[in-house]
């Protein structure tokens, strides 16, 4: 094989070969195009007028299913190595789990108010 009909290895994968520094252009055409297609998504779901939690959790999840695309692909953490992944991964991950946690409190905290303060109001 030549050097031009060579395939796309990228260097973190394969560390003993010489690096390829470029990514297929249709790589980033079809992320693009699929990035388009989830903003359409978004965009229908204003569209149809859907409302509640399904609205909240259908933006949210094309949010961050867009939000992964251009953090993997365009600032090319798909090909890092997992130390490097984990240390800008894992402290999001740690405060959405903080989130969830200090909600539920907050959530239980007005219950128990709302319950004792008719009582002595």
């Amino acid at each position: 094989m030549s050097q031009e009909e060579k395939p796309f290895k990228h260097p973190s994968f394969y560390p003993g070969d010489a690096p390829e520094t470029e990514h297929p252009f249709s790589l980033y055409i079809s992320v693009w195009i699929l990035l388009f297609v989830l903003s359409g998504f978004s965009y229908g779901v204003d569209y149809a007028e859907v409302e509640g939690y399904l609205r909240w959790f259908l933006v949210t999840i094309f949010a961050f299913l867009k939000a992964g695309l251009v953090v993997g692909v365009f600032m090319h953490m798909a090909w890092e190595r997992m130390a490097f992944l984990y240390a800008i991964c894992l402290p999001p991950l740690f405060l959405l789990a903080l989130v969830g946690i200090l909600s539920v409190e907050g959530a239980w905290v007005y219950y128990v108010r709302s319950l004792f303060m008719t009582l002595t109001g």
